[in-house]
Formats: C-alpha cells, structure tokens, sequence
C-alpha cells in the first residue's frame, strides 16, 4: 500500500494506524469525508467554470504533520513579518518615512492600483492594519520554508482549516489524541474578542456584524460560517445605513449602531460615494464613518499596497528597516519585471520561471514556464513588454511533497501551508495549523481550489 522505507519519525505514529486498515477501510472513510463536506455544504465557486456555481472542496484523508520545533520558527517568522507589515501600512498612510529614506522606490508605490489615497492620515485603532492574514508558506526541496505571498485584504479559507479538523475528528477518532495535536477549534473565540476590542468607544457590548458581498461570493459558506460561530450578524450593504457619520443596522427594532465591521467586501466597493459609484454591495458614507473613528473596520481599507506581488519583494527590507532585524523566513526570490535587467533574464531563463500578475489571486494569470508553448509564451512576453509593472517571476520551487490517499494508493502530492494570525491590541496569535492546500494533479504546482487544488487538515505535534 505504500513505500515504508523512508517515513519521517513523525509521520510514524499515523503510518503504523493506518497499516491497520485495509484499502477498503480507507476508501470507505474516503467516501465519508466527501459526504460530510457535502452534507455540511462546505463548497466554493469557480467564477471561470460555466458547469455550475459551487463546488465541494476536495479533501485528502491522509493529514499534513509539523514538528513542534518547525511550527515555532513559523510562528516567529510570521510574528516578525506582522510586525514589520503593519508599521510599514501605517507610515506609507502617513508620513511615508521608507519612501524619504529610499528604501523602496516612490514611483513603485505611486504606480501601486491598490494605494488607496482616500485613507491617508486615517487614524487607525491600536495602528493595527492587518487584523487577520493568510500568509502562504512553500517548503523547498532545500527543506526551508519561504514566505510565497502575504494576503492582507480579505484572506479567506480559515473555515476550511477548521471544518477539515471536524471531519478528522469523525473519520480518525483516536489518532488526534494518540499523536497530541494542538488544537485550531478556538479561532472562531479570538477573532470575536479581537473585534470587540476594537470598538471605538468603551462600551460593554459592542455591535459587530460580518459585511459579506452575498451568496454570490466564492467564500460565502465561509462567511456565514464565521458569523454562525462568532454569534454574530451576517449583514449585506443594504442591511446597513450610515447617519451623522455613524453605521446602523437595520433590525426590527429599529436601528442599531454599529461598532466593528469584519468585512468581507474589498475596498473598491465598501463605499459608492468614495469608491465605485455603480457600487451596490457596500454602504454610502461608511468612509466618512471610518474616517471620524465611529467605526472600526477590519481589515483595514488599503491594505492591498502591501499585498502586492512587487511590493513583497520589499519585505526583508521594512524588516530591517523598522525592526533592525534580518528575516528570520525569507522570501522566494523575486524578479521584478518592470525592471529591463531582471526582465532580460528572466524572459533568458524562463523555462525555470513562473510569472505572476502582482495583483491577481487564485492562481489567475499565471506562467509556468516550463509548461508554456511557444504560441502562448509569444503572447504573454507581448502582454508583459507592453506593462511589466504588473508582473514579477519567481524561479519555480519545487514544492515539497505529502502522502496523499488517491485512487486507492497513497501517492504524493505538491502542497503549500496558509496559517491564519491573528493581530489585536495583546500582539499576535497565530492557530497552530492552519489550510494545507495540495495540488491534487500529479505533478502539478498549482495549489489554489480555483485551480483544482484541495486540502488537508494540518497537524502540529510536540
């Protein structure tokens, strides 16, 4: 059933249960996992995919595991990006002191789609930006981790990384226990605390509500997911309406002022009369609001400078820069193509590189380089000679692999790492896991649900 020569110590453990189980057995539970995800309506949207709306997320059987040891560089790495990324949003909103010292060239920010300038000098609670990020983590064959992008808007997936825990817990009742995993089931608890926290005004209980786009929206199970656990309103532009500067929700009651919004809505369309005007998702005069401190809002609007995919070529810099410190997780090698040397060898090099749009998500708009045809790649070198400020390459990482149980066999499979942390007024909490996204092709690199990726639960043992 599978190659028993060179198991790592601390997938022995697991190895040694499922020996005991016929491929019968494992199939059997297979076929469980995909009713339970089904039966909780646990799916997703593939906007390119004309053959129907939603889909169930595919789930591998076979958990992910991370050595105590490994999990503490992790979560000191992200901790320090955190750090570094929210002092980074708060003076590029302000006083722009990176940009004056020339640590990162202005004309990269001015160019940036995603500096939003309606928010500068808005003062923010605590000078926290990044409430809740996605970071995603790759493993080189080199056995290193490397920061692969930072998601600081809307990060999405955290309902997954905790459902895949439940359908574990079914599936495998004993090997949890006997293997002393560390636990994710309370995130649901430290966001709520962590968006009371920041009501604007101290009162005893604040009003927050989850601001989703509707049932339209590829993550909207999550949505409502986060609102059901949290206990709190699930809300929809048109259930708020802002007076005197300050949000309401509409109730039966009446109105209800708002004090905390977890939106899930990007910034373009939060407010018509800043943003899009054709906007109807988000809610008329919810910026002025945000910008007299009458409502907080998570994440912060304009985060997005600092997703960029150029802009991340900068991180080890504002790491130093704020922190005086080196990086302790560093990043993939980046190639910033608006720049003729860099673009020159990559487009020399590019069967070992991988082109990325800098502000595209879900896998879309990528090349592989060592897949492209010569047709296709002609066509791309065109689309990228023509603005290649919104491109970077990065040399292609061979992703390290996991078992996997596929087709009856286990088999291996490329995968990826996204804890969710979690900043507030205490620090930085990271949920010791987090979403192991596997590319379920064989041999593919592409992990993203949107491209026939999957998941599996991630486990932290000591």
């Amino acid at each position: 059933m599978c190659d028993t020569g060179n198991i790592r110590d601390h997938y022995n453990k697991v190895f040694n249960a499922l020996q005991k189980l016929d491929v019968g057995t494992l199939q059997q539970k297979d076929l469980l996992a995909s009713e339970l995800f089904m039966n909780q309506g646990i799916t997703f949207t593939v906007y390119s995919d004309n053959a129907g709306i939603e889909r169930i997320f595919p789930f591998d059987i076979i958990p992910r595991i991370i050595t105590g040891v490994e999990w503490a560089h992790i979560e000191a790495g992200i901790k320090q990006r955190l750090k570094a990324l929210n002092l980074f949003l708060k003076d590029i909103y302000s006083e722009q002191l990176i940009l004056k010292d020339k640590v990162i060239p202005a004309s990269l920010i001015a160019s940036c789609p995603h500096y939003t300038r309606e928010v500068f000098g808005i003062k923010v609670p605590y000078d926290i930006y990044v409430h809740i990020s996605g970071i995603d983590l790759i493993r080189g064959d080199d056995g290193r981790f490397y920061i692969l992008e930072d998601n600081l808007r809307t990060p999405s997936g955290v309902s997954y990384m905790l459902e895949n825990r439940e359908v574990t817990k079914r599936i495998f009742p004993d090997m949890l226990a006997a293997n002393k995993v560390r636990l994710v089931h309370n995130y649901p608890l430290m966001l709520h605390q962590i968006l009371l926290s920041l009501a604007p005004t101290q009162i005893s209980a604040p009003t927050v509500v989850l601001l989703t786009p509707g049932i339209f929206n590829s993550a909207y199970y999550e949505h409502a997911f986060l609102a059901r656990q949290m206990g709190i309103a699930l809300v929809e532009g048109r259930d708020l309406v802002v007076d005197n500067h300050k949000v309401y929700m509409k109730t039966t009651n009446g109105l209800e002022q708002v004090h905390v919004i977890y939106r899930r809505i990007d910034d373009e369309f939060l407010d018509p009369l800043v943003f899009k005007p054709d906007s109807v998702l988000g809610v008329p005069g919810l910026m002025s609001a945000y910008r007299k401190g009458n409502v907080a809002l998570v994440n912060a609007v304009g985060n997005g400078v600092a997703d960029d995919k150029a802009v991340y070529a900068y991180v080890p810099d504002m790491i130093k820069y704020y922190l005086n410190e080196e990086p302790i997780l560093p990043n993939v090698p980046t190639y910033e193509l608006s720049n003729a040397d860099a673009r020159q060898h990559v487009f020399e090099n590019i069967q070992n590189m991988v082109i990325k749009r800098t502000n595209q998500s879900g896998g879309y708009g990528m090349v592989m380089g060592n897949k492209v045809s010569e047709e296709e790649w002609l066509k791309a070198k065109a689309t990228i000679e023509a603005d290649p400020r919104s491109f970077i390459a990065q040399p292609i990482i061979k992703l390290s692999t996991v078992p996997c149980f596929i087709d009856g066999k286990f088999q291996p499979r490329h995968v990826d790492l996204r804890p969710y942390a979690l900043c507030g007024p205490n620090g930085v909490q990271i949920v010791p896991g987090g979403l192991t996204r596997v590319a379920l092709r064989e041999g593919s690199l592409v992990v993203n649900s949107s491209q026939g990726g999957g998941s599996k639960d991630t486990w932290i043992i000591d």
